[in-house]
């Protein structure tokens, strides 16, 4: 199930505006060069910003995610003629042949259930040729990232055209490590009405992620740190050999 910032239509329709800037991706663009890509597969693309990105690159992408609001949002944006948009997930992929496969930003915590990962891990590898790379990142638990997740510290108006003004915050509800829960809630001032998304992620240590990886016939090939958050993610590249 997807969560409903990106399964509630209303929601997935503010996504984009509510979370603008995607300096994020720049390193993965870079990465889909320096493997010479002419496929990807963006695992949980959403609503495709990242798929959109690559395909105007000249690049083969299939962009797949569990939520079928968001990937309405995609097909109806500029170019997305060009990318091949599946409602699912990466546990029950067709059979497909790719260079790059990605799970950019959340997507990776945001399988927080130990089998579907596992499921995940290996629909990526049977979907990569040899030699080819999975990419994703995940934040390291030692940052504790959770301490700012706060009202005061999230809480945003942002007009929307076509929308009007959105007020939004997050609020933390659980830490049970390895599991953190939270909820944002969203007020639309045309109408009045009130929505709320409650996501789990799994803080993943870095040595569990390399086990797991190598378990299902990968090659760490490399740890990086995410240049946009210096310090609290790795970024893993695994080479399917």
């Amino acid at each position: 199930m997807a969560d409903d910032c990106f399964g509630h239509p209303r929601l997935a329709a503010i996504y984009d505006p509510l979370d603008p800037d995607r300096s994020d991706l720049d390193a993965y663009l870079r990465m889909a060069e320096e493997f010479k890509a002419h496929q990807v597969l963006d695992i949980g693309c959403g609503t495709g910003v990242f798929a959109l990105l690559l395909a105007e690159r000249g690049i083969d992408v299939v962009g797949i995610d569990p939520a079928q609001a968001s990937i309405d949002v995609a097909r109806v944006k500029p170019g997305s003629e060009r990318v091949r948009w599946i409602s699912g997930d990466a546990t029950a992929l067709p059979p497909l042949q790719v260079d790059l496969a990605t799970m950019t930003a959340n997507v990776a915590q945001a399988i927080v259930d130990p089998d579907t990962w596992q499921k995940t891990l290996r629909g990526a590898y049977e979907a990569l040729r040899p030699g080819g790379h999975l990419v994703f990142e995940t934040r390291d638990p030692a940052r504790r990232a959770w301490e700012e997740w706060t009202r005061e510290k999230s809480c945003r108006v942002t007009e929307i055209p076509g929308v009007g003004s959105v007020k939004s915050w997050v609020q933390l509800i659980e830490v049970s490590r390895p599991l953190v829960t939270f909820r944002w809630t969203y007020v639309f001032a045309a109408d009045g009405q009130v929505l709320t998304s409650d996501s789990t992620l799994r803080f993943r240590e870095r040595e569990e992620i390399e086990t797991d990886l190598v378990a299902h016939g990968y090659v760490v090939q490399d740890v990086r740190d995410a240049p946009d958050r210096p310090g609290k993610e790795f970024v893993f590249l695994a080479r399917h050999p």
